[in-house]
């Protein structure tokens, strides 16, 4: 069987709708990427290094690979991933992309599935369904052409079209790298950080007495001072916004936001150095440490971005002997209507202030999100984020938000990968869906074609750049 792309894939099966979705696509098939959230590794591009071996391109970091292949019965260990509590060996690269192969069957329907056949056939020519009998030939083929000039990071970003990239960056990283990349007058692109301070801001996350003594040696203010740490955090962010960060990143497992005053807050500071706080003071400090990094928002001007919704390392086991990012974050239940309602309450209509608000529980676009961002000037619906970014999940997703908060209250995708190659597949897929969910209105007669061709290159090129302030 030959692996194909059909020109026509994700477009309605309706002959008629399907034409005027291929039309729609035509007019942003080739726009530049924009990417305002991910997590590429930024030294990628400065240091121009080749890709490491098949396995550890598209398998070893990829959790989304990894984990349905686990939920088959293949262990971990056999993948790459080394057992951190045995130190024992790990299959080696030719070994783990012939588990793979064997298992592609896997994949039929799947997003990754999805992006994974169009990085082979785009990128690489493979006309072969991976298969265990065809698995050397087609690591061989995969490995050779890493080892060429074509496939260096920095030829790809500019093969790839992308005009601008952001990263996800500790608030103490030095940024040297986003630095030189900036002064490199050999590289076109825009690499920019974003401040991610959940470790800095959430009492129960690890390390984080040692992260506020980081900052207040940085600051050279007194750990134990709640103002002095305030002071650094906004410094931290000052260094950022210099660097040409144009938004901060929030991944709390829920969108708490708690208004306590500046003594209340200090005293549950002061608790949380001495480890003296209960769960619900520990809860109550992070929320309030969410509205201030609003507060720093409306000040500094980055756009607020809040991932929730994510119970990470659900299996205790495999997060002891393996680490994080190994395919067992399970979505949980969002709310936002209360729980960020005091946020919203005191920024929600200040003028330049942008919140885009995430979610991977479907239910929650359609009964909040989308309402809030119909309502508060500030507040644009996040694209499709993690388990939802995917082909019906998307369409779901247009449906649920589109007809209570329209277009224009929304961010653009938001592509949110580690996998560099995966980039073009995912954006050539929200580009294409986006198509095929305009077509539809246009030939139900509820917007005409001028409408949707306005509609599909904005929501390409205007929205990101408006929300995300490019």
């Amino acid at each position: 069987m030959k692996l194909q792309l059909d020109p026509d894939r994700l477009f309605p099966a309706d002959p008629a709708t399907r034409d005027v979705a291929s039309g729609l696509y035509s007019r942003v098939a080739d726009l530049p990427i924009l990417s305002p959230h991910g997590h590429v590794d930024p030294a990628l591009l400065l240091d121009n290094t080749p890709f490491g071996d098949p396995s550890e391109l598209f398998i070893r970091y990829d959790h989304y690979v990894t984990r349905l292949m686990h939920a088959a019965g293949v262990q971990l260990s056999d993948l790459g991933i080394p057992d951190r509590t045995t130190g024992a060996a790990v299959a080696t690269p030719r070994e783990v992309w012939r588990t793979f192969c064997a298992h592609w069957y896997l994949y039929a329907g799947t997003a990754s599935g999805y992006w994974l056949q169009h990085a082979f056939v785009e990128q690489f020519g493979i006309d072969l369904h991976p298969s265990i009998d065809n698995a050397d030939a087609l690591f061989d083929r995969i490995d050779a052409a890493l080892a060429t000039d074509a496939f260096r990071p920095r030829a790809l970003f500019s093969q790839f079209g992308i005009e601008v990239l952001a990263t996800t960056d500790d608030p103490m990283d030095d940024l040297a790298t986003h630095r030189a990349l900036a002064e490199d007058p050999s590289f076109a692109g825009r690499v920019l950080p974003t401040f991610r301070p959940d470790a800095y801001l959430n009492p129960a996350a690890a390390g984080w007495a040692d992260n506020v003594h980081r900052l207040a040696e940085w600051n050279g203010s007194a750990a134990s001072s709640y103002s002095g740490y305030i002071d650094a955090l906004a410094g931290r962010r000052r260094h950022f916004v210099e660097h040409g960060a144009v938004s901060a990143d929030h991944g709390v497992f829920q969108p708490l936001a708690v208004d306590l005053d500046p003594s209340a807050a200090a005293a549950l500071f002061d608790r949380a150095l001495a480890g003296t706080l209960s769960d619900d003071e520990q809860r109550a400090f992070a929320g309030h440490m969410l509205l201030e990094m609003a507060r720093m928002s409306v000040d500094d001007g980055l756009v607020m971005t809040v991932h929730p919704g994510v119970l990470r390392n659900h299996h205790t086991d495999t997060f002891t002997r393996f680490g994080p990012d190994t395919g067992h974050d399970i979505p949980a239940t969002t709310t936002y209507v209360d729980s960020i309602r005091p946020l919203l309450q005191k920024y929600g209509t200040i003028p330049d202030f942008h919140l885009v608000l995430f979610a991977v529980d479907e239910s929650v676009y359609s009964r909040e999100v989308a309402p809030l961002a119909g309502f508060y000037p500030s507040v644009y619906v996040g694209a499709p984020w993690w388990f939802l970014d995917a082909p019906d999940a998307v369409l779901r997703f247009r449906s649920a938000v589109t007809e209570t908060a329209g277009f224009y209250r929304s961010s653009g995708f938001i592509d949110d990968t580690r996998a560099f190659l995966s980039i073009p597949a995912r954006h050539d897929m929200a580009r294409r869906l986006d198509s095929a969910f305009l077509a539809r209105l246009v030939r139900e007669g509820r917007i005409d074609t001028p409408t949707a061709e306005r509609i599909i290159v904005d929501l390409v090129d205007a929205m990101p750049r408006k929300v995300f302030k490019l």
